[in-house]
């Protein structure tokens, strides 16, 4: 049974386009305080997904509080399951949602691996992704 037109449908899922996660992804790591987010766009060069967000937390327990609380919308929001890499540490968690790639670093962490320089072209900085 569907919702009357214009009604919002209660418990249904969301389709989740590369676009779709992405403002989810931004809005989320907002609400959680995450600092120095950086959006870019790999569409057309690379096949590992649309978008990358890189994004740091003052320290490793918010680190891993920022990506548990992501992968947990995501899952009750879009219904995916996505896969995570390093949130035992708290250093660097990985989030890998299949379309958007997400980068959560303690400060030291991402100054040393400086990879927004990997995929912002010649010449670009690194500056905050629009909210």
């Amino acid at each position: 049974m569907s919702a009357p037109s214009g009604a919002p449908m209660t418990g249904a899922r969301k389709i989740a386009t590369s676009d779709l996660l992405l403002d989810r992804i931004l809005t989320s790591l907002d609400e959680d305080k995450a600092e120095d987010v950086v959006q870019i766009d790999l569409r057309g060069k690379t096949s590992i997904g649309d978008h990358m967000v890189i994004c740091s937390g003052r320290s490793s327990r918010q680190v891993s509080s920022i990506a548990e609380k992501l992968v947990e919308r995501l899952k009750s929001e879009f219904g995916i399951a996505v896969r995570t890499e390093g949130k035992e540490t708290g250093d660097w968690v990985l989030i890998d949602t299949g379309d958007v790639v997400v980068h959560v670093f303690r400060p030291e962490v991402r100054e040393f691996y400086q990879l927004e320089k990997m995929w912002l072209p010649t010449g670009q900085s690194a500056g905050p992704a629009p909210v």
